[in-house]
């Protein structure tokens, strides 16, 4: 290693992980000790170069910049030059930072986005019902005891989650309706609210929120993660339609299960009102059943059968869709699992606005 003049360097034979560091050295002291206004770095005696080579000479293209001294490399022959291109850092263009989209920018964004989701859950929940329909009639691609095994998960599994929750909370609002009540002698009428209000709108609401949190989650992770494992790919490769094979036995089981879970909240709710009603307020059992029969009506049961389907339904779609939007890896199923049960739980609240003003 000689330099020919002050302003040039020439390389040895290698320059290699196993002697990088010490030309590294010598070429610090060179650019240290020039008084040149350019250096030149000549390559004609370098047979071979590695990576930790090039990262040498882009340390030493550095520190010329940094001295503002031209620079230049001579006789860099083609097998030096692929070398070059392909590990040099400084060949790499500096990435740009985005710009943040100014408020039409990101609030026309968030429409488009918003609409391109809107049609996929429209082709998705279309997709689901045509097979789900014809599912009925043809059990080709299904999968043999799925629909057993899904109504044990989703409806058996969760009765004593709901039941525990529905009679605390028909507990409360009858413990805290009767404090008002009492004061006016109306003592009886604790039976009209606990009786109206679980059916008509706690027992489906609750039913259904505990089932958008337990199954709807369940379904969106389940479906996210054979997305990403590409299950769902190895499906259609093997001639089966990921929505028969999968997805319709859970939208089977939820249609089924969450009208009798909603049954059991609704009685249970009543459970926790008649106990509050016995043994706070003094009303007779037989007073209690009786005022309860002669309060309720055919279109209150109605209200909860319907409210209990349409919830079903959108918790079940809503958890497939978020499910199989997931792409990426683990933290996609996380993200979309959370976001299928945000979404289950708001779509649920706003059915159950407008169902409530239809039924009113």
């Amino acid at each position: 290693m000689s330099a020919d003049n002050k302003s040039t360097y020439t390389l040895p034979q290698s320059l290699t992980k196993e002697n990088s560091q010490k030309i590294l050295e010598e070429l610090k002291s060179f650019l240290h000790e020039t008084s040149a206004v350019q250096i030149n770095l000549d390559f004609k005696k370098l047979e071979n170069i590695d990576s930790t080579g090039v990262a040498v000479i882009d340390k030493v293209m550095d520190i010329a910049d940094e001295k503002q001294l031209k620079k230049d490399l001579l006789n860099v022959n083609k097998k030096t030059q692929i070398s070059l291109d392909t590990f040099s850092s400084r060949q790499l263009k500096p990435i740009k930072e985005k710009q943040k989209p100014k408020l039409f920018e990101f609030l026309g964004g968030q429409g488009f986005e918003f609409l391109e989701h809107l049609k996929s859950f429209v082709y998705l929940t279309a997709d689901i019902f045509y097979w789900g329909v014809g599912g009925l009639f043809s059990k080709k691609g299904q999968r043999k005891g799925e629909f057993t095994n899904q109504s044990n998960q989703i409806g058996v599994n969760a009765i004593p989650i709901i039941a525990l929750i529905s009679f605390l909370v028909g507990f409360i609002l009858s413990l805290q309706s009767a404090q008002q009540l009492r004061q006016f002698g109306a003592n009886i009428f604790v039976v009209d609210l606990i009786s109206i209000s679980m059916t008509r709108e706690m027992a489906p609401l609750m039913t259904a929120i505990v089932l958008a949190g337990r199954s709807g989650s369940s379904i969106a992770s389940e479906l996210a993660t054979m997305k990403i494992s590409e299950e769902v790919d190895a499906l259609k490769t093997m001639a089966l339609n990921p929505i028969k094979f999968v997805v319709l036995p859970k939208l089977y089981a939820m249609t089924i299960s969450t009208p009798l879970l909603t049954i059991i909240s609704d009685a249970v709710g009543i459970l926790g009102g008649f106990v509050v009603g016995v043994l706070f307020l003094k009303i007779s059992p037989t007073a209690f059943i009786d005022r309860m029969a002669s309060v309720m009506v055919l279109k209150d049961i109605i209200t909860l059968i319907v409210k209990s389907f349409v919830f079903a339904w959108i918790i079940t779609v809503v958890g497939i869709y978020f499910g199989l939007e997931a792409e990426g890896g683990a933290e996609s199923v996380g993200k979309n699992t959370t976001a299928s049960v945000v979404t289950a739980i708001f779509m649920v609240i706003v059915a159950d606005s407008i169902l409530g003003l239809i039924f009113y």
